[in-house]
């Protein structure tokens, strides 16, 4: 029996973690939480040296047709080279790169077309260590 996503009165458990990795060191996470119900998934990112306080409360927000993305950047260096981000199967998101300067990245389905970033899912990274 599947339960709506949207009318779920969910039943969040701890789901599992993505470890992320630069040059053969831990740099952040994301934890991931699952409702035991509708299977909808919640993640929020960890850089490890970040200390700021997130500016919502409780679970991360995300619509049905989103899907939650580690968003790399090979023009960023150490911890500030990914950021997990909401993403929809052929859109467009915008991205905030070396400074002050934000570029529109295209996204086919799921992934980032471009040469200087990339992106992976976290439903298919799930309690694995992710080399960037």
């Amino acid at each position: 029996m599947s339960v709506d996503q949207d009318s779920c009165k969910h039943e969040i458990v701890y789901f599992g973690v993505t470890n992320l990795n630069y040059e053969k060191r831990t740099i952040g996470s994301v934890d991931t939480w699952r409702c035991v119900k509708c299977k909808k998934m919640f993640c929020e990112e960890k850089q490890l040296g970040i200390d700021s306080i997130v500016d919502y409360v409780g679970m991360p927000k995300i619509n049905n047709d989103q899907k939650w993305s580690v968003l790399l950047c090979n023009l960023k260096r150490h911890k500030d080279k990914w950021k997990l981000v909401k993403i929809k199967k052929d859109d467009e998101i915008s991205h905030e790169c070396l400074g002050e300067k934000v570029v529109t990245l295209k996204v086919k389905d799921f992934k980032i077309e471009d040469d200087k970033h990339w992106n992976f899912l976290i439903e298919n990274s799930i309690n694995k260590a992710i080399e960037i």
